[in-house]
């Protein structure tokens, strides 16, 4: 690459001059290269452990004029090829205009704007991305991708100074973090050290302080273990690693691969060793932590936060904290934990201005509120910056979000344009929705307004007649209303209320169920998201209702299974809102679309909210309060179960050691974390549970689930089998009692199921939530979110094996693999899958990946993937025509003609070059070697013919049921494909075929044998051809072989030769033979680039003509093109016979003839071998070139 100009005084310390003239000096670097003796090791050492190899390439081009002991180094490179180019451009561009001056001075300007000029030129045609990155950085990223193999696609996230442990030899290198591969290089005194581990081949990653390795990092996959440590700064090392590993783990589950954030703010400055890729998972790291501190949309990116004081009205002083501005909301929160937390959203702020500053109050912000509330914050360091970046804020605030007239509304912008909208389901603009009578929807409609689940919840609608009760119970609860009116008077309502530990402790004291629906929405952040999105839900009913899929039948089947024991589900109306709501859901996220306990947790919702309000609080739930809880394979509920288990190893050590040799820990705890203890426990106990859950997030049921293990440690150490453990479980969540309910009881059916003579005591709710919060209320988010990654990792990759192992029981019966190799060709399937998600390819990773098909079909590979494959694992291997005969195998696999193709299809293509006898391996190269729209037109004309004649036989005469049923159970039997059913192959195509095998057999120890063989067999097959010739044109006027006729050569189609020409043929057909394959052999070879490339091919050229009689061909080169193009039509049209043909029967027999044949195709392959040479290999590989992509393509059409 060119780099500017910059001052070298000692040019020959550390390099060799490989190349000079009067102006230039090409050298390379000691220690890189052939040769350099010890003086090379030390300085690829020093390179290495220093890292002056990312700071200088091997190669570089210097600048000289005249005598001047001052040199410019103008050009680096890391390999000789890039140098070299640079070079031969100086000498093509430079020499002679240089020539012309007459100061040296004149020179050396001259050569220096140039090259600056040459740089900034390349600068304005590279990515933003790569102009933010500083040049050392991209230099490491070059070395990186040299080391390692990496394509162009690979982005290096940041690189470290680290020892790897290999043995208990430390090697000092250096550590490279990409967007997909942790590796790692290292020199030292000659001895080199490579490591290439992928993400998503990860299974544990910790850091952790041995006597043996003090203060390392442990990666481990499914085979093996590596350490890494002495790390400058090992925690952020570690946090990176963790992200990346993230990423693949997500990678796995959704199939969606890593993009870069283009919309990320550049930096005022570039940072030295900090790539843009580096900023943006630190930025993605602390929207995360934001988002997840105060509930907000995952939408929501985070523009800054400095410290401050928040003056608190209720507590009359200023408290400490952070001020957060992101695009949409301002938040604060204490330094001191549980002390105050603030959000103010941007559309509910009324005027933003700076106060008068004192020595008391330094650089205050007043924002006001449309509900006349002030707040005010100081000790601001930049508050002018703060408040342009609010105003800028509040400019960008869709008008719809505002009060009409506020002065600061804009128009031309719509609520549509919040990004939080899925592109498929636009909102529909806010107008009236017409209603019928009695408050139905009109025709046509399946939601309004006027519906009564549209304006409050069941539990209201079905209390409205009850008289009202004055007793003790109603007492308590009118006095928690009053305490939270008080609340409200205090501390705010609504969403910009101050959150303080006094607001805690009114929801642990439990919520009052007028006030349930409203607080729900405001601690779970769903109040946000339905207030910025108007008509969103309605809109969203009208467009899933009515349509029939997978989750909608689930969701049919599970309605009447949604709390039955409750009056609201016991009619149509809250059956119709539950359908409503969860059909919604299902069709605003078809990844997850429906899952079992989604149906119980959304009837609780329905109960305390409108029909809107629990959609949005669904939405909270599934995809940002439990993530991946509810999507095919609960992930996240697995996670947390995981989780549960490390807490309950750490807290409650004797109980788990005696839990997990019963099994129970992980039969109990899912349906606990599905469902929120709501279908364990009674409803009325439950539902304060789901009351602490939106306030304080999911560490609240890992708190109430060790509380209950705790409540029966003393019982169930004494259990002896899993069963009796869970029955005492169920017992004790079956008789947690809530005394303050003021609602009807409503009966536990699964307390109805485990109930038994004697009843045991009750157990107060209240009590249960106040023991969770004593004995282990100190567990923190931060903490579990880290128990979380470690966990992730585990379920998901155990997830894959599952997977894998369901693979290859489906597909095992169907192939002759075994297991060990069908799992280790399914894991080399994958990888190739993988790598097309994060390095490009002809369809995105969701057009490959169908999570609702089984495991057998869900992970597809496109042409080039396959080529690789083959080429790594096939048997019939054709030097650089591989590529050519795997297209055509592509071809014949694929189907249903998408391009792709699936394991099970895959493994079938390598089924038949591995397992089958003689004549199925030949039946293969038969077929590859046709044209691929034959084979099906020939199956579907013979279902034609059949059922005509079917038809015709219904005409003539009628039959039973009986003969029917015979013949639809005949028609849906397998049709087992036999040599006679193959189509006729014409003169190009066994040219072709000829071709294929004279390439197959070049790399054979018995090579020579092979060519007399097949040259004899074609000899033969060309002799037959013309003999059946004479028959196929006698009987052209009645053809019967329906096969045949429908081969584009069609013999009865082309004109009949004459009787004088066909005493001739026999002979000007060998000799095309001959022709084509000698002109193959005569084909233009690739230019070769290295001595190293060039092949001995003594062996293959020694052999040049067979006995005659026989079929006179020379050796076919490796480059010969296997599929005629338009020009070798043209070349060889006019003197291709179309009458000519052979059969496979022919074929086969006549192959059948010669021994050395018979052998090689009777062989076994081994495919083992071929599979440890894959896994030998580096996992990553170079993408092909654009050009190369075309060409594989074309072979498809």
């Amino acid at each position: 690459m060119w780099i500017t100009p910059e001052e070298v005084l000692l040019a020959n310390a550390l390099w060799v001059s490989e190349r000079a003239n009067p102006f230039f000096i090409l050298q390379r670097r000691k220690g890189h290269g052939k040769g350099g003796g010890i003086t090379g090791l030390l300085v690829g050492t020093m390179d290495v452990v220093l890292d002056s190899s990312a700071r200088v390439a091997p190669y570089r081009i210097l600048h000289q004029t005249g005598d001047s002991q001052i040199f410019w180094s103008i050009a680096c490179g890391s390999s000789r090829k890039e140098i070299t180019g640079h070079w031969e451009w100086l000498e093509t561009n430079l020499l002679q205009t240089l020539s012309i001056f007459d100061n040296d001075e004149d020179i050396t300007t001259f050569v220096k704007g140039k090259v600056s000029g040459i740089i900034a030129e390349e600068n304005k045609s590279k990515a933003a991305q790569e102009d933010e990155d500083s040049g050392k950085f991209r230099e490491a990223e070059q070395k990186m991708r040299k080391l390692f193999g990496m394509p162009g696609e690979e982005k290096l996230v940041n690189y470290y100074s680290c020892s790897y442990w290999k043995g208990r030899v430390p090697r000092q290198g250096w550590v490279y973090l990409s967007v997909n591969h942790l590796c790692f290089y290292s020199f030292l005194l000659g001895k080199e050290v490579t490591l290439v581990v992928q993400w998503t081949e990860v299974t544990r990653l910790e850091k952790n302080a041995t006597l043996v390795f003090p203060e390392s990092v442990r990666v481990s996959t499914r085979h093996t273990e590596h350490y890494f440590s002495m790390f400058l700064n090992i925690n952020d090392t570690f946090k990176l690693m963790e992200q990346l590993a993230t990423i693949a783990m997500r990678q796995l589950l959704d199939n969606e691969g890593f993009s870069a954030d283009r919309t990320l703010p550049k930096a005022c400055k570039t940072l030295k060793n900090v790539s843009a890729l580096k900023r943006d998972l630190d930025a993605r790291a602390k929207n995360e932590r934001y988002r997840a501190l105060f509930r907000l949309t995952p939408d929501e990116r985070l523009d800054g936060h400095t410290d401050c004081t928040l003056w608190t009205p209720f507590a009359k002083m200023h408290i400490v904290g952070q001020l957060f501005v992101s695009n949409n909301y301002i938040c604060f929160c204490s330094r001191e934990e549980d002390l105050c937390q603030l959000i103010i959203p941007l559309r509910e702020v009324s005027i933003v201005e700076k106060a008068d500053s004192s020595s008391v109050l330094p650089c205050p912000v007043s924002i006001s509120t449309k509900n006349k509330m002030t707040f005010l914050f100081a000790n601001l360091k930049d508050r002018d910056f703060l408040v342009q970046r609010i105003s800028d804020f509040l400019q960008r605030t869709p008008d719809k979000l505002w009060s009409d007239g506020h002065p600061l509304a804009l128009s031309g912008y719509s609520v549509s344009q919040s990004e939080g909208i899925p592109s498929t389901t636009p909102l529909s603009s806010s107008l009236p929705t017409p209603t019928g009578a009695g408050g139905e929807p009109s025709q046509g409609r399946h939601y309004s307004p006027s519906l009564p689940t549209a304006t409050q919840g069941l539990l209201r609608i079905y209390q409205k007649d009850d008289p009202e009760d004055h007793g003790p119970k109603a007492t308590k609860e009118k006095m928690k209303e009053e305490s939270w009116n008080i609340h409200f008077f205090e501390f705010g309502r609504g969403v910009c209320m101050y959150r303080t530990s006094k607001t805690r402790e009114l929801v642990l004291n439990g919520i009052p169920e007028s006030l349930r629906g409203e607080l729900w929405l405001l601690f779970s952040g769903a109040q946000n998201e339905m207030a910025t999105h108007p008509g969103y839900y309605a809109e969203l009913v009208e467009q899933a209702m009515g349509r029939c899929t997978l989750a909608t039948e689930e969701i049919e089947r599970d309605l009447h299974r949604s709390m039955p024991e409750h009056h609201a589900f016991q009619n149509e109306m809250g059956i119709a809102a539950l359908r409503r709501v969860l059909t919604a859901y299902a069709c605003r996220n078809p990844g997850i679309g429906y899952c079992q306990a989604m149906n119980i947790v959304t009837s609780v919702l329905l109960l305390y909210c409108t029909e809107e309000e629990a959609f949005w609080l669904l939405v909270a739930l599934c995809e940002r309060m439990l993530p991946d809880y509810y999507n095919t394979r609960v992930v996240g509920a697995l996670v947390d179960q995981g989780v549960f288990e490390e807490l309950t190893r750490e807290c409650l050590p004797l109980l788990y050691e005696h839990m997990q040799e019963l099994g129970v820990i992980s039969t109990i705890s899912l349906s606990w974390f599905l469902t929120l203890f709501l279908s364990v426990m009674p409803f009325d106990s439950a539902v304060l549970l789901v009351d602490c859950f939106f306030y304080e997030g999911i560490k609240v049921i890992f708190q109430v689930a060790l509380a209950v293990l705790h409540a029966n440690m003393d019982t169930l150490l004494g259990c002896t089998d899993e069963g009796e453990a869970m029955t005492i479980l169920g017992r004790y969540l079956d008789n947690v009692v809530n005394k303050q309910t003021v609602s009807p009881p409503i009966p536990h059916l699964h307390a109805l199921l485990t109930s038994g003579d004697e009843p045991p005591p009750e157990i107060d709710v209240f009590q249960l939530i106040k023991s969770s919060y004593d004995k282990f209320g100190s567990l923190r988010a931060d903490v579990i979110e880290q128990m979380r990654f470690k966990q992730r990792l585990k379920v998901i990759q155990s997830l894959e094996d599952t997977a894998k192992r369901s693979v290859v029981r489906a597909i095992m019966t169907d192939s002759a693999f075994s297991i060990e190799e069908l799992e280790e060709l399914y894991v080399l399937f994958k990888a190739k899958h993988i790598m097309s998600c994060y390095w490009g390819a002809s369809c995105t990773a969701a057009e490959r990946h169908d999570p609702s098909l089984p495991y057998l079909e869900q992970y597809r590979i496109d042409l080039e993937q396959f080529c690789q494959l083959f080429g790594a694992l096939g048997t019939w291997l054709c030097g650089t025509h591989t590529v050519t005969l795997a297209a055509r195998h592509f071809r014949l696999l694929d189907s249903n003609k998408d391009g792709l193709i699936n394991f099970k299809e895959f493994v079938t293509g390598l089924s038949g070059m591995y397992h089958g006898d003689m004549t199925e391996k030949l039946k293969l190269l038969y077929k590859l070697h046709l044209p691929i729209d034959i084979l099906p037109l020939q199956d579907s004309s013979c279902i034609a013919i059949r059922i005509q004649c079917n038809i015709v036989m219904s005409v003539s005469e009628v039959k039973d049921y009986k003969y029917y049923l015979r013949m639809w159970a005949k028609e849906k039997e397998p049709k087992i494909e036999t040599i006679k059913d193959l189509p006729r192959m014409n003169q190009e195509q066994f040219i072709e075929l000829c071709k294929t095998l004279y390439n197959m057999f070049s790399e054979d120890p018995l090579e020579q044998e092979l060519y007399h063989a097949i040259a004899t067999v074609a000899s033969l097959l060309l002799r037959i051809g013309e003999v059946g010739k004479k028959f196929t044109n006698n009987g052209a006027k009645k053809p019967t072989d329906t096969t045949y006729t429908q081969a584009p050569t069609l013999s009865a189609e082309l004109p009949q030769p004459e009787k004088e020409e066909s005493n001739g043929e026999s002979s000007s057909g060998q000799s095309l033979v001959c022709k084509a394959l000698a002109e193959a052999q005569l084909e233009t070879p690739p230019q070769q680039t290295s001595d190293e490339e060039v092949k001995d091919d003594t062996s293959v050229s020694s052999y040049s003509m067979v006995s005659t009689g026989s079929l006179q061909c020379e050796d076919i080169a490796d480059d010969t093109v296997l599929i005629g193009c338009a020009g070798d039509q043209q070349r060889r049209g006019s003197t291709l016979d179309g009458d000519w043909s052979i059969t496979f029967e022919q074929v086969l027999a006549s192959m059948l003839t010669e021994p050395p044949l018979v052998d090689y195709f009777e062989k076994k392959g081994d495919i083992q071998a071929r599979m440890a040479t894959c896994k030998m290999q580096r996992g990553v590989e170079r993408q092909v070139s654009s050009s190369s992509d075309h060409e594989l393509s074309s072979l498809l059409h």
